[in-house]
């Protein structure tokens, strides 16, 4: 059983050491939530995607090419 200082702690950490953001999807992105509710680990998921752009490597299905700021 998780003591009241455990839990207390463990709020504390989260609130300082973690972020979150919420992200919706609306009617007209259905496919785009069907196409993620079909991995088991949608957090891993997605920060697997980031890391993916991150490092430059081609994600699988894009189609527009990427643009970070440049003028052309």
């Amino acid at each position: 059983m998780t003591s009241d200082a455990q839990k207390r702690a463990d709020r504390k950490y989260k609130r300082d050491k973690t972020r979150q953001f919420c992200l919706r999807f609306y009617p007209a992105e259905a496919e785009v939530w069907a196409f993620l509710s079909e991995h088991e680990n949608r957090q891993g998921f997605i920060k697997e995607l980031i890391r993916r752009e991150m490092n430059g490597s081609a994600i699988v299905g894009a189609t527009e090419e990427r643009d970070h700021g440049t003028a052309g």
